[in-house]
Order: structure tokens, then C-alpha cells, then sequence
């Protein structure tokens, strides 16, 4: 079944199919360009003000204030070898030479929530819970481990916590000028040790630096604004479909014991920060995990957002109803409203 709509005069008709997806994403675009010339000046406005967070965590002493001091370039926060010197999350402005803004955020070490329990310390838990929050109403994480200590299993913790509340992030290692005789060899070996233990965040970007000496430091800047660019940028949903027709292509959904196949009619990206895609199919159900972390693994591939976690979302097309509305209907009543929500 094939659907004229009549747009505004300074647009052809546009030709869709509700039941194949058949130019549904040209639509989506369509609506869009024309929703934003509504837009009041506020959005803009806030835009113009917005000024990126990035929070500096990890476990106890792995550098964290030492990061945060030698980015600013004076002492602003005390900086200790006893673990747990900083109690609370600092935030502290940071304008970088070419005019840019962050707001900067020093947290408290984050230890393992049994250890926390057994030293019984009321402050420390709030510490605990201080940074936490940091994370939270953040942009970009900058991960902080130590050079010279092994990645453990606290430190998957506080990885797994940046990537549930979709913030960028940055792996950043401390105290590099610990490690000796160093060669390319032993980085690509090291960088190896940290993306198998670190697996949850192996789209995030790996700096090597040293607080205490100032080298690279720079370099976290550098990445956190580039994967927070990575965080808020919106790909265009021809570009998106294209991506995704060629993944099917490639490798098509498996099918079920009953001869089922799970089938995609269009994709759009809903939102940003981070960056969410609908897919809109037949049966969601038909598109097992492994299927999506494929899939995942291909948008990566081909359309970037290195640094940011990214979100997929499956929308099953509803049944017709006993009443005998047609599945194409029901379509348009399920899909279109909520497109039309999305995109306001």
C-alpha cells in the first residue's frame, strides 16, 4: 500500500510504505527540519551556556587530585600519599587555551562497598555516594587506574556504573613513568591487559600519563572533547538506515526452530547524550542478544561514536486487534505518535 503525503508547497510529494518502512526516514527528516524553525531562543541560549563535566574517578590514591591540579595548573585541591585525603566532589572551572570551558570535578576514591561496610565510617560512605553522583551529572568519566597496579575488580565496578548511567568516557593511566623500559611492545601489551579486564568500556579511549611530572596530561582534555562531541552527535536517519541495511545484509537475523525471521523496517536515532536508536521490526523477540551487540558492534564500525555508550532500542509492530484493523493501521497508530513524541 503505497501513501502520498502532501507537504508544504516548497516540497514534492513524498512517497511511503507504512508496512516495508519505504521512506519513512526521508519523513522523519522532513518533520524535523520543520520542527526546528519552532524552536524558541532558550534551546539556543542554553546551548550557548553549556559548559561540559567531567568527573575525575577511581579507586583511593591512583591520582585523581594530581590530575585535576596539574590540568589547572596550581594547587586546588590537596594531594596526599594516605588514601582518602579528598571527601568530597570539588568542582572547579577549567578554560583551555583555545576558549573552551569544562567544569572540572575531583572525587572522593571508591572502594569496594564491603570495605566501606567494615571500616564503619559514615563519612566515608558519603564520600562514596558523593562520587557516585558525580558520575551522574556529568558528561565525560575520566577513569583514573594506576600504572603499576592491576586492574581489579573494583575498578570493573566503577566501569560498569559510568556505562548504566551512558556517560562518555575516558580510561586514563596514571602514573605511567612508574612502568620501566617501556617500548611500543609493553604499551600494546598493557593496552591489551586493560580493554580484557575494562571489557564493558572498550569504546572508550585509553591516555597514558603522569600528574606529579605534567606529561600528557593535556592529552585527557584533548580525548574527554572529542568523546563528548562523540556523545551529542546526531547521525541523519538515511545514513542510519543505510548503515543498517548493509549489517543485515551482511549477516541476517537468525532464524527461529518455526522458521521465523526477526525483520527491520526503518531505524532512527532518538535521542543524544547518549546516543539512543530505535529500530522499529516485526517481533523483537526474533533478535537475540547476541544479534544486537552485532549490530552494536557494526554501527560502531561504520558510523563511529568511539568514547560514548550507545543505546538500542527494539520496537515490536503491534498485532492486529480482534476487531480486524489491519497490521498496517496498527502501525501508524503505535509508530507515528510516538516518532512525533520523540521528535518534539
Amino acid at each position: 500500500q503505497l501513501i502520498v503525503l502532501l507537504l508544504p508547497s516548497r516540497f514534492s510529494p513524498l512517497p511511503i510504505s507504512a508496512i516495508t518502512g519505504t521512506g519513512t526516514g526521508e519523513l522523519l527528516d522532513m518533520v524535523c527540519s520543520e520542527l526546528r524553525n519552532f524552536e524558541g531562543l532558550d534551546g539556543v541560549e542554553e546551548d550557548e551556556n553549556y559548559i561540559p563535566a567531567i568527573a575525575i574517578v577511581g579507586r583511593p590514591n591512583v591520582g585523581k587530585s594530581s590530575i585535576l591540579n596539574a590540568l589547572v595548573g596550581e594547587d586546588r585541591t590537596i594531594v596526599s600519599p594516605v588514601s582518602g585525603t579528598t571527601r568530597d566532589a570539588i568542582d572547579t572551572e577549567f578554560t583551555t587555551e583555545d576558549g573552551q570551558k569544562y567544569k572540572l570535578i575531583d572525587t572522593a576514591g571508591i572502594r569496594r562497598r564491603a570495605a566501606v561496610a567494615s571500616a564503619g565510617s559514615t563519612t566515608e560512605t558519603l564520600s562514596v555516594k558523593r562520587a557516585f553522583r558525580a558520575i551522574r551529572r556529568s558528561d565525560v568519566v575520566a577513569l583514573v587506574v594506576e600504572a603499576m597496579a592491576c586492574i581489579t575488580e573494583q575498578d570493573y565496578k566503577i566501569a560498569e556504573r559510568i556505562e548504566k548511567e551512558g556517560k562518555a568516557c575516558v580510561i586514563v593511566v596514571n602514573k605511567w613513568d612508574t612502568i620501566p623500559n617501556k617500548n611500543h611492545q609493553s604499551t600494546t601489551y598493557y593496552e591489551q591487559d586493560v580493554r580484557e579486564k575494562l571489557r564493558i568500556l572498550d569504546w572508550a579511549p585509553i591516555v597514558y600519563c603522569s600528574a606529579t611530572h605534567g606529561s600528557s596530561v593535556d592529552k585527557i582534555i584533548s580525548a574527554a572533547a572529542l568523546v563528548e562531541k562523540e556523545r551529542s552527535r546526531r547521525l541523519g536517519t538515511s545514513i542510519l538506515n543505510q548503515v543498517v541495511r548493509e549489517a543485515i545484509a551482511f549477516k541476517p537475523p537468525p532464524r527461529t526452530r518455526g522458521g521465523k525471521r526477526g525483520r527491520v523496517y526503518y531505524t532512527t536515532q532518538a535521542a543524544i547524550r547518549p546516543p539512543t536508536f530505535v529500530f522499529f521490526v516485526n517481533d523483537a523477540k526474533l533478535f537475540p542478544e547476541t544479534y544486537r551487540r552485532y549490530m552494536e558492534k557494526k554501527l560502531r564500525s561504520d558510523a563511529g561514536f568511539p568514547g560514548t555508550p550507545i543505546r538500542l532500542l527494539w520496537r515490536s509492530r503491534k498485532r492486529p486487534d480482534k476487531k480486524g484493523k489491519s497490521a498496517d493501521n496498527s502501525l501508524q497508530s503505535s509508530v507515528i505518535p510516538s516518532r512525533m513524541a520523540l521528535a518534539t
